[in-house]
């Protein structure tokens, strides 16, 4: 995720707190394993499944989702019961 998703996603929580809950839920679903052995320590998804799905939900890798974009596609993957 770059830093202008990043930004638009927090001003997006902001406005509305009630998709902290979705958001969190799927960012530690998607984190990386074994994340507590690189820096920056934290659960994160690497930037190249970042990449993959933002290509695959706009078809441009580089594109900036919408907060209510990435909210829906959170609750979606929120949803979904197969990988867990």
């Amino acid at each position: 995720m770059n830093r202008h998703t990043v930004r638009v996603v927090a001003k997006y929580l902001v406005r509305h707190p009630f998709a902290t809950a979705p958001l969190l839920g799927v960012a530690w679903r998607f984190r990386r394993r074994g994340w507590w052995y690189h820096a920056p320590f934290l659960p994160l998804a690497p930037r190249e499944y970042w990449a993959f799905r933002v290509s695959t939900a706009s078809g441009d890798q580089n594109a900036t989702l919408s907060g209510e974009e990435v909210l829906r596609a959170a609750t979606w993957a929120a949803r979904q019961k197969v990988g867990w």
